[in-house]
């Protein structure tokens, strides 16, 4: 589609982008799915332009009728397409590139165990260098954030919550404390994609289960706090390394307990 073009649909669409953007969902179809969809589709119709700011959290949960979960899972999943960028404190934003996508996990892949095998491995590779480099270079502030994420991960488990956005809150802030905007990208590209149990929905109607699942993760976080706090580097790195093949480990045992 030419510029003009986009510029045309633009101005046909003026007045009526948002109103569209933010009519309720079809309750039949799978939520978080059609969120997506929508504000794909807007953006490749050129109705959401590149800059252009996502309404807010709450303004599309009241009038599409979803949850915040939903809107954060929507979100991630645009932002692991290319299509959004996030700024702390600002919102979703139209990515400058979403014409031009060279890399892009698709979130409706990641249903399957060996998906999320994968997406583990990948986290390995890099996360247990981002530990080992944070025990290095963080600051006091950024090790006291990154022990803040680690109880507050600990506190939402205690209520029976799933904790996904406070697990990816713990390995950002391992990210930021690594003072290397690279690492920082890699968490804002992937998102909530790299929490499993965001992708499987493997614990429900099996509370017990799930409970020793957070339980065993709120320990391996534990140590990796202990082993930057320490500055420590080969522990931190391999504190990481534990959780995560643990994690890979933890998911074969749950599909072979739930076959």
């Amino acid at each position: 589609m030419t510029g003009q073009a986009r510029r045309s649909l633009r101005g046909k669409a003026s007045g009526s982008t948002r109103p569209a953007l933010l009519r309720p969902l079809n309750p039949v179809r799978r939520r978080t799915e059609e969120v997506v969809e929508r504000i794909a589709a807007q953006i490749t119709d050129g109705q959401l332009s590149a800059g252009a700011r996502l309404p807010t959290e709450q303004a599309m949960m009241t009038a599409m009728g979803v949850s915040r979960t939903v809107v954060r899972e929507a979100i991630s999943a645009l932002r692991a397409r290319g299509l959004v960028t996030t700024r702390q404190g600002a919102g979703a934003f139209v990515s400058s590139d979403a014409d031009r996508q060279p890399y892009a996990i698709d979130p409706e892949g990641l249903g399957s165990l060996d998906s999320v095998i994968e997406i583990l491995e990948l986290r390995t590779a890099v996360e247990m260098e981002a530990a080992a480099i944070a025990s290095e270079r963080a600051t006091a502030a950024q090790i006291k954030a990154i022990a803040k994420a680690a109880n507050v991960f600990s506190r939402a488990i205690a209520k029976g919550d799933r904790a996904i956005k406070e697990d990816f809150d713990f390995h950002y802030a391992i990210a930021v404390g690594t003072q290397n905007s690279r690492f920082v990208g890699f968490l804002e590209f992937l998102g909530g994609l790299i929490i499993p149990r965001q992708s499987i929905r493997t614990f429900d109607g099996k509370a017990e289960l799930q409970t020793r699942y957070l339980e065993s993760i709120e320990k391996e976080h534990q140590a990796i706090v202990a082993a930057i706090g320490e500055h420590a580097p080969r522990k931190a790195r391999e504190a990481m390394r534990r959780h995560l093949v643990n994690g890979k480990a933890r998911y074969k045992q749950l599909a072979d307990e739930l076959a």
